[in-house]
Order: structure tokens, then sequence, then C-alpha cells
């Protein structure tokens, strides 16, 4: 049996939709988030709600489980949402709920710039919290990754927004995108929940590194379509969030937030790529599955 935590997320999701129905068990932190579960994987599907943060809550849930994929995460912080909360306590939780309840391995998906030393709050916390699960008693694959895209996804949406526009304010627009198909992230975390041995971690991106202006255009010829790049400074983005952050518990954007975004992302993908087994998807081919679909 299979748990996924994060199981109402756009992979977590996907992953159920791919794994036989009595072979997984979807974790979720609201009766809301386990009806988004049911409608979209299946009313059939075996769905439990937790706190990520109460190990004995999760040692209950994953009674049974012989592997658990971790989808648990946040870009943005709120008053509500914090780092610490969705990071490093629910890996805390899970490294020790997951001892108890005899699970094999923890598969545990990252993102790229994640690093103890990192100046963005977010990054240091994915960090941190890597290093929770590599120091606990079940061993564990991490996979950091990029930006995503996935059919009907809100990446796949918001850059399919851009391309349709004839021209778009763009933060940055020299900062690298290495865009990874959801397919393929969904294909390494299902192997990886079956390697045996140490704790491991993984750098996964897609096949080509390329500035975000150039990602838009190639998203808009995926379209068919042509728009022009305003360039606009990253001062500015950063500016707007902390004057939003001041005025609203809930920001729409943060600096943190926007920090993560503006990382470069820039990566040799093969190693990953072949400890994993996965054969990454050619930029345009995602573009064409995930950008045009989310046109029509």
């Amino acid at each position: 049996m299979l748990a996924i935590t994060g199981a109402n997320g756009h992979l977590g999701t996907r992953m159920l939709k791919e794994q036989d129905r009595g072979a997984v068990r979807a974790l979720v932190r609201s009766r809301h988030a386990a009806e988004q579960v049911s409608s979209a994987a299946g009313s059939d599907a075996a769905v439990r709600v937790v706190d990520y943060r109460d190990a004995d809550g999760l040692a209950a849930a994953l009674e049974g489980c012989t592997g658990v994929v971790h989808l648990v995460g946040i870009l943005k912080e709120t008053a509500a949402s914090r780092y610490a909360d969705a990071h490093e306590r629910s890996c805390a939780a899970l490294a020790d709920a997951a001892a108890r309840a005899g699970v094999g391995r923890i598969v545990y998906l990252s993102i790229l710039g994640a690093a103890p030393d990192a100046a963005n709050a977010c990054l240091a916390s994915r960090a941190a919290a890597e290093q929770i699960l590599r120091e606990g008693p079940v061993p564990v694959t991490v996979i950091r990754v990029p930006m995503v895209l996935g059919e009907g996804d809100y990446a796949s949406r918001a850059l399919c927004a851009r391309a349709r526009r004839p021209w778009n304010l763009v933060l940055r627009p020299s900062s690298l995108e290495q865009p990874l198909y959801a397919g393929d992230v969904v294909a390494a975390l299902r192997f990886a929940v079956g390697r045996i041995g140490a704790s491991e971690l993984f750098e996964l991106a897609g096949p080509e590194s390329l500035p975000r202006s150039e990602l838009i255009r190639r998203a808009a010829a995926a379209l068919g379509r042509r728009t022009r790049v305003v360039p606009l400074p990253l001062g500015v983005g950063l500016a707007g969030a902390a004057l939003l952050e001041r005025l609203s518990a809930n920001p729409p954007v943060t600096r943190a937030m926007l920090g993560v975004l503006d990382h470069d992302d820039c990566i040799d993908p093969s190693p990953g790529a072949r400890a994993l087994e996965v054969a990454l998807t050619p930029l345009d081919e995602t573009l064409r599955r995930c950008v045009a679909e989310a046109s029509t």
C-alpha cells in the first residue's frame, strides 16, 4: 500500500488515477480536500483526513503502508500558513509516524534551490525539511524539481494566459526556467518508492533551460501566436510584494515567493533521470500537451 500526502494537489490526484485503487491511500488535511480527491480520482478512493503535524494521527493513517510520497509544501507563507509548519514540522511528524507504522521508504518532493544557507525563507525551510527526513529512522529519497507543467494545472494555465497576450510585463525575463513535465515527475516518484538502501537526494528537471522570456515565446508558438516580452525590474515586484505584505495577512504575492520564482534553474538533469529511470519529455512536447491543452 502506498500513501500520498497532499493528495489533493495536481500531482497527487494524477498519481491516484494511475495507481490501482486498492494499492493507494490519499492523505489530506481537510474534508474539503477529501471531497476534491473523491471527485478527481473517483468516489472509491481511500482517503484519510489528517493533521500533517500530528505524528499519532499520521501513524494511524499510515498503518499497512509500505511507502509514502510526501507532496506537502507551500510556496507562499501567510499568517495562517507558515513555512515551518508546512515543511519542517510536517516532515518531523512524518518521520516519526512512518517509523512507527513500519513504512519502508519516504519519497519527498522538494524544489531546486533548496539550501540550508539560502537567504530565501522558503528555500531554507525546504532544505531544513529535507535534512529532518534524511536524519530520520526511515530511508528517504528527496527529489528536487523546478517548475512543473501538467495538463490542467495552475502553472500551465498561467503560462497559457501569458502566451495568448500580444505583450507581457515580465519580472527579470532573463531568469532561467527548466520546466519539467508532470508525467515525468509522477514516473520518478513511483519509481523512487521502490528503491532500497540509504537515504538519497536527486535533482530532476526538464531537458532545456531557457530564459523566462523565451519560454513565454515558445508557449506562444505552441498556440500559433507571437507575443512581446516587456522587461520589468525585479525590484519593482519586490517593492510591490513588500507593500502587500504590510497591508494583508494573506497577500496574493510575497517577497519570498517571488524569490523562489526568480531562482535560476539550470542543471544537468541526466544523472537524476538515469537514476530514477525517467525518459524526459522534450519541452516542445510538454508545451503542446499542457499549454495548448489549457487554451481549449
